[in-house]
């Protein structure tokens, strides 16, 4: 082991220890293979020495550069982890893609039934097999489904919280049992909207209050239509009823507090923020996912269960070192290092510059590049 440093160390050698920021944060872990982009974060965060060992002659991250006329450009072959804690990355022609396609075409039908209070529960439950079956393969920042417009936005919304749903019901631990009931509610949360007038559902310009009361009344909608269907356990009904009430009292439609909410409908509550401000509405385009991150941080605060939220943002951000991102000024780069305490603003690495979006908050992450 030998302390080096930092501007005499070189890629290709391994950390003898942990490297932590000035403020106590883990930087790199021991073990680590130091990439040339690893050096830029070390001096970004003014780190002066490092414990290291050589690994000279066995390191298997080979730079390369481009061809000849292009500005050089590192590329490391390194097998890339999945994010979220999975580990196969989203492609636009896997299986995924064909049974959320199957998904929603059933979806859309779902809702059509829904008016008359006929649902095709157990044909939506085998289809819902099919689809969890690829959970892996679903990261919730790079996933973009193969055919979207603003006319299917609901289905759109209803699929990938149904997605979202299971995810986090997962990563909070809760019973399997628990996972495919959860992803129903996401499913269904919003099946009341059947019986809703698609012209107020619709409308651009700011609803009446006579209008913005009727459309609240998708909760007990959706609680009438799911309450004699077989499969879904209460938990499922009470997410459609529940999943706009707010932890502090403030929400529709009984004003319940933290307690008196079920944990399904505290999830959906999150995912539901999440994709209907990151999917295009007839009146809104899409927004940023991690702007939409930040709002729903906010929301945390006496509104959504703040457990669930640092949970769903610790893991959808936990994106690894290399993911190439599109930022607000019209940049790309990719992300070097996320610091746990702001998943949402990490260090990008943008032609050889290391830029700290913490400090530069006036640039944020638009997209996520797959």
């Amino acid at each position: 082991m030998t302390i080096k440093a930092v501007n005499e160390v070189v890629a290709g050698v391994k950390l003898a220890k942990d490297v932590h920021t000035p403020l106590g944060g883990l930087l790199l872990h021991k073990g680590k293979v130091l990439l040339p982009r690893d050096l830029e974060v070390l001096k970004a965060f003014m780190v002066e020495q490092v414990d290291v060992e050589s690994v000279e002659g066995e390191s298997t991250r080979i730079p390369t550069v481009k061809s000849a006329g292009q500005k050089p450009s590192l590329i490391f072959a390194e097998s890339p982890q999945g994010s979220e804690g999975d580990d196969v990355p989203s492609r636009k022609n896997l299986p995924l893609h064909e049974e959320y396609d199957r998904t929603l075409s059933l979806v859309k039908s779902c809702y059509q039934s829904a008016i008359t209070g006929e649902i095709r529960i157990y044909e939506i439950r085998s289809q819902m097999e099919n689809l969890l079956k690829h959970h892996k393969d679903y990261q919730i920042l790079k996933f973009i489904p193969r055919m979207t417009n603003r006319h299917d936005y609901r289905y759109h919304s209803a699929v990938l919280c149904a997605l979202s749903s299971y995810k986090l019901a997962r990563w909070l631990d809760l019973p399997q049992k628990d996972w495919m009931q959860v992803a129903f509610a996401g499913l269904l949360h919003d099946i009341g909207n059947a019986k809703i007038d698609p012209i107020i559902l619709n409308k651009p310009s700011k609803l009446t209050d006579e209008e913005n009361e009727e459309v609240r009344r998708h909760t007990t909608y959706g609680y009438q239509i799911l309450k004699n269907v077989a499969a879904v356990n209460e938990g499922v009904r009470l997410a459609a009823l529940q999943h706009h009430e707010k932890v502090d009292g403030s929400g529709y439609p009984l004003r319940l507090e933290g307690s008196k909410i079920h944990i399904y409908a505290k999830i959906v509550a999150v995912t539901d923020i999440f994709h209907a401000m990151t999917l295009d509405k007839f009146y809104r385009s899409a927004q940023s996912p991690y702007l939409v991150l930040e709002q729903i941080q906010l929301e945390a605060f006496g509104k959504l269960d703040p457990k669930i939220v640092q949970t769903f943002i610790r893991k959808v951000t936990a994106l690894h070192s290399g993911t190439k991102v599109k930022l607000s000024n019209g940049s790309t780069g990719e992300i070097v290092f996320t610091d746990s305490q702001h998943p949402t603003r990490p260090m990008v690495s943008v032609e050889g510059s290391i830029m700290n979006l913490m400090q530069q908050r006036q640039i944020y992450i638009e997209e996520v590049i797959s």
